[in-house]
């Protein structure tokens, strides 16, 4: 009796929104249609959030027969029909007078459905986003919430064997390679097929909600309710929920759920009134795509497809990229995969492998269980690389822990893992792997030379005077060029090694609308934000005009040009790169690329306190790139100016290190200073780790170094204050109200601790930045630091 009031209750959840509205439903009677057309008509819902039309498919003159938010600028699609087949201008649909309910194109061809729905007395757009035909006895014929696309609205109730299907694109809404289905165990499961058929792949994302045992424990529905919350309902009546988010109430708020183009299910919300001007993520699964595939094997390629490899953005959606040396299938659909651009060849002649190809090094970078045919242990990465190299049927190397996996194709589930060090070992032709403008140019100079050559000879006949004069110019023109050209080559030869783009004033001055937009200054100079553009792209960048006083007072060009050259030899994820530079006299300026999220001050001193975990992943990646420059570039660099502002956060948030490896007279700023500045003892890398100690308490409590003006407390200095608190066992009064940080007391302590040892003033109790870096891995254990001031 329990089992069938359930059923019951659950009926009416779900045909109740449908009676409360079909009071207030404006029907479409027989007879009406709609015709595709710039300035097409809809069917309404009777408040006017949902509207039943054609839309255009953004600039093309294609139509989709869809459901959208009618209320909100974007006017965002719920449903469509025929997102594989969008008709031309001049389609129709109509509710034909003996009952028919069709689409069709301009030449009366039917595109949808098929068959067609018959017997249909009337159709109506509910407020729910439910679009329904029914019979004269108000029998529901069809509905849009029983024929689901991409998304699920509120109210809406997904059954056993019900799925979505996600779009191809965010502007395409062909079927694309995601789905999302009930199955008849009781289970959510997300998983890709293999287009154009329906073939599933293993299921990269499981609910729990199985129970071979007692099906009584199993799920039956997932209903989207009205609260904006998702929830899986047991056949026993229990409900599990999926969403782990507080939402606001539906009435200030319009929800949807959509299984997106790049495989994330995610809940969205969109403000009714007020600032709001796009969809907000507020949850989503799985949590981290990339690594979702690890149990699917290689069927499918993984989220990207073969030969690519997956990494997160900012906020944890899956980016898409080609391995080196590939390049997409479908430039429109980069969830295809990539393909190889030259094959490699086993028959290399009397060339050796090392004179044909180059290993490309791709960092973090792994294929875990992916087209392995060897794998070597105890092996270094020199060995690894050459064993790679000297294989014809080896294209990719992955080195991690000691060994060495040597890869053929196809790739399959390719990601970034910055948790595991290693790298991937690429295999990429010289001819690809290389280009040599100046030999380009060159040539053209050449081909220049002996046009000017021609044409004097041409005109050498008429006289014997101009026929002297026009050698004479001949020969001038000639040395001349050659001696520019020379110039030219002598004072760019170090940077076109060092693999750098070199630019004009010109240039830059144009890139930058006349050094316009500025983004920061510092001690030596001012940056701008510049666009380059190329045949095949267009890139921001971030232009450092260096102060022509401080450059030229200091430094002489060669140094200039050699420190210029050993930054750009430097490679690692944790520094921004230098991508070119203009050196024109006293123009000296530096091209970087863009770091889109700004500095990490900007990041921690905002109005509101940034993610717990995404400020632990900020410092460690710092630590990270302070080892490379410390212990890992052919020659030591020290910084001596780590401070927030220093520090620049990509598209991903990931932080990047800027400004190293120019010695212009710079020291940390005030609050940042190791104490060995002011006295007269060698400045070591250990001044570094000093400036990273105090930015990691910076990081850790969301406040400046240096705060001279805060209510009720007397701490001004920040170091001070944070030793005190953890020398009194009173962390949580570092972090207020951060209940992230709150719930992870054990590395908040470990963090503290590290960043005590690294501001002791002795410079020899502060560890290295390797260490620093094992520290926070959690590799070696922690000793109690003393007190920094005491050190001596």
């Amino acid at each position: 009796m329990a089992f069938s009031v359930l059923h019951l209750l659950a009926l009416y959840l779900i045909v109740q929104p449908f009676c409360v509205h079909a009071a207030q439903t404006a029907n479409i009677s027989l007879g009406l249609s709609l015709t595709a057309s710039d300035n097409s008509l809809s069917w309404q819902s009777p408040s006017g959030e949902f509207a039943f039309g054609f839309r255009r498919i953004g600039d093309q003159d294609l139509f989709l027969l869809a459901i959208w938010y009618d209320k909100i600028p974007e006017k965002t699609l719920v449903w469509y029909a025929n997102g594989d087949n969008p008709t031309p201008k001049g389609s129709k649909v109509e509710l034909t007078k003996d009952g028919n309910f069709r689409l069709t194109g301009p030449r009366k061809e039917e595109i949808w459905p098929q068959p067609v729905i018959s017997g249909v007395a009337y159709a109506a757009m509910l407020d729910s986003g439910n679009f329904v035909l029914a019979d004269q006895n108000s029998a529901l014929l069809w509905q849009s919430f029983k024929d689901p696309r991409d998304t699920i609205l509120p109210t809406q109730v997904l059954e056993i064997g019900e799925k979505l299907s996600s779009r191809q694109t965010a502007s395409n809404y062909s079927k694309g390679k995601f789905q999302l289905q009930f199955k008849p165990d009781g289970t959510l499961e997300l998983y890709p097929i293999a287009l154009p058929t329906e073939f599933e792949y293993d299921a990269y994302y499981k609910s729990n909600t199985s129970d071979a045992a007692d099906k009584l424990n199993s799920g039956y529905q997932l209903v989207f309710n009205e609260s904006g919350h998702i929830n899986i309902v047991l056949r026993n009546g229990n409900i599990v929920t999926l969403t782990n988010k507080t939402v606001s109430p539906s009435r200030d708020y319009y929800y949807r759920a959509t299984l997106d183009f790049d495989g994330l299910f995610t809940l969205y919300a969109y403000p009714k009134k007020g600032s709001g001007t796009s969809w907000s993520s507020l949850w989503s699964i799985p949590e981290n795509i990339c690594f979702a595939f690890d149990s699917t094997g290689e069927e499918g390629g993984g989220p990207c497809g073969y030969n690519s490899y997956c990494r997160l953005d900012a906020n944890t959606r899956p980016i898409c990229d080609c391995v080196p040396g590939f390049s997409a299938l479908d430039p429109q659909y980069k969830l295809r995969g990539c393909k190889q651009d030259r094959m490699h060849s086993c028959e290399l002649g009397d060339s050796k492998p090392q004179d044909v190809y180059v290993m490309h090094e791709l960092p973090n970078t792994f294929w875990p269980s992916s087209s392995n045919f060897e794998v070597l242990q105890q092996l270094n990465e020199d060995d690894c690389r050459r064993s790679c190299l000297d294989d014809c049927n080896c294209v990719v190397a992955t080195i991690r822990a000691g060994r060495c996996w040597k890869k053929k194709l196809p790739l399959s589930n390719g990601r970034q893992d910055w948790n595991e060090y290693g790298k991937a070992l690429i295999k990429i032709p010289k001819s690809d792997a290389f280009e040599n403008p100046a030999s380009r140019d060159s040539n053209t100079e050449k081909k220049d030379q002996k046009t000017v050559i021609l044409v004097g000879a041409l005109l050498l006949g008429s006289s014997v005077f101009i026929n002297f004069l026009l050698v004479a110019a001949i020969a001038l023109l000639v040395f001349y060029t050659y001696r520019k050209t020379l110039r030219v080559i002598t004072s760019t030869s170090s940077i076109m090694e060092a693999n750098l783009r070199a630019f004009t004033y010109k240039e830059l001055e144009e890139a930058t609308d006349g050094f316009r937009e500025e983004l920061g200054r510092g001690a030596f100079g001012t940056v701008y934000k510049g666009v380059i553009s190329s045949p095949s792209s267009t890139n921001y960048v971030a232009i450092k005009k260096l102060d022509k006083v401080a450059v030229v007072a200091q430094q002489g060009e060669k140094e200039f040009k050699t420190e210029v050259s050993a930054i750009a030899k430097t490679h690692h994820r944790n520094l921004v790169r230098l991508l070119g530079l203009c050196d024109e006299g006293a123009n000296r300026l530096l091209v970087y690329e863009f770091m889109s999220n700004g500095t990490l001050a900007s990041f921690l001193f905002g109005i509101s306190r940034p993610d717990w975990n995404k400020r632990i992943q900020i410092a460690l990646g710092i630590a990270r790139g302070l080892m490379y420059l410390h212990d890992e570039c052919s020659t030591q660099i020290i910084h001596c100016d780590i401070k927030p502002q220093n520090i620049l956060l990509d598209d991903s948030f990931t932080a990047r290190i800027s400004d190293f490896g120019f010695r212009i007279g710079k020291a940390s700023a005030k609050g940042y200073v190791a104490p060995e500045w002011f006295r007269n003892t060698p400045v070591t890398a250990k001044v570094d780790v000093y400036s990273y100690g105090v930015m990691l308490f910076e990081i850790i409590c969301c406040r400046r170094c240096l705060e001279m003006e805060r209510e009720n407390e007397e701490e001004k200095i920040l170091t001070d204050w944070v030793y005190d608190c953890y020398n009194q066992r009173r962390l949580n009064k570092m972090i207020g109200d951060d209940e992230e940080a709150r719930n992870d007391m054990k590395r908040l302590e470990r963090l503290v601790m590290v960043a005590i040892w690294c501001i002791q003033e002795d410079p020899s109790l502060r560890p290295t930045m390797k260490k620093v870096t094992q520290m926070l891995e959690g590799v070696i254990d922690i000793s109690v630091p003393p007190s920094p001031s005491r050190s001596f």
